[in-house]
């Protein structure tokens, strides 16, 4: 499968369903259990895990190719670790959808519908799915300030990651390492430290930033892609000191900063909070 893009998630009726493009054969992937657990409104992850595969022996045993169609792609579990998982394409999720009772069929097949149009859209003009972000984003409470640094940071999220290609820097485990070592270099926590602090798990952690923290972490990152495009990096060692070094130079911001204004930059601060504080103004 070539993957032109990181695994992304979507949601349907507030249930989180993670997804992934193959750009080259134009196909969304989508996972299984995600879905499981949307269509029979199951109260956790392990109850649906455990229908899906309840539900796979079934299969097997109707003779039912809908299971040997079942790829395994790594994406990123409860835990924050990239796992593999079980994911069909738009064509055999509506198989899938047959196979499992639920009310929610119907409304989850329009739905289906709706995310490969969009996508086809948003390959059409990736302007589109810009918008679609920020209408996201405003939807959910968050000040336009807000969102423009957020967006912002999403460029140059994407700029590192294309330098980390280019340096022979594999996606999934190594991408999450350089991550971590910017991410400690700034903050001085680990990115599981990181989302402990603000108490949020499977949430995107720039989802739950502060402006302040945004921008701080679109400076590690910036640099990081500045000091590896100067230095070229060889080797995976050798990113990972660059990476510690452009988040270096936000960490040391980040405390002249707090020894200016005598309040922490890193907080406990998450969305929930982000959106009270916003609302009470």
């Amino acid at each position: 499968m070539n993957k032109k893009i990181k695994n992304t998630v979507t949601l349907f009726e507030g249930q989180n369903i993670r997804r992934e493009w193959d750009g080259e054969n134009e196909l969304w992937y989508f996972s299984v259990v995600d879905i499981v657990k949307a269509l029979t409104e199951q109260s956790d992850f392990q109850t649906a895990r455990n229908y899906w595969k309840v539900l796979k022996h079934r299969l097997i045993g109707e003779g039912s190719e809908l299971v040997t169609k079942c790829n395994q792609l790594k994406m990123v579990a409860d835990d924050g670790k990239m796992r593999e998982t079980d994911v069909l394409d738009t064509e055999n999720i509506l198989r899938l959808v047959q196979s499992v009772p639920s009310p929610k069929a119907e409304p989850f097949k329009l739905w289906l519908a709706k995310v490969g149009y969009e996508r086809l859209e948003e390959t059409a003009d990736p302007e589109i799915g810009i918008h679609r972000a920020l209408k996201t984003y405003l939807q959910k409470g968050y000040s336009q300030n807000w969102i423009n640094q957020r967006l912002k940071s999403i460029e140059i999220r994407k700029d590192l990651t294309d330098e980390w290609e280019n340096r022979g820097v594999k996606e999934g485990i190594e991408f999450a390492i350089l991550t971590n070592e910017i991410t400690k270099a700034w903050t001085g926590l680990t990115t599981k430290e990181y989302k402990n602090l603000k108490g949020i798990k499977k949430e995107n952690l720039r989802d739950n930033m502060t402006n302040m923290e945004l921008v701080l972490n679109m400076l590690a990152e910036t640099t990081t892609t500045e000091i590896s495009k100067n230095r070229k990096p060889k080797n995976f060692d050798e990113n990972k000191k660059v990476a510690h070094e452009g988040g270096k130079i936000a960490g040391n911001a980040r405390t002249e900063i707090e020894s200016k204004t005598n309040r922490k930059v890193v907080t406990p601060a998450n969305f929930k909070n982000i959106i009270k504080k916003l609302k009470s103004k």
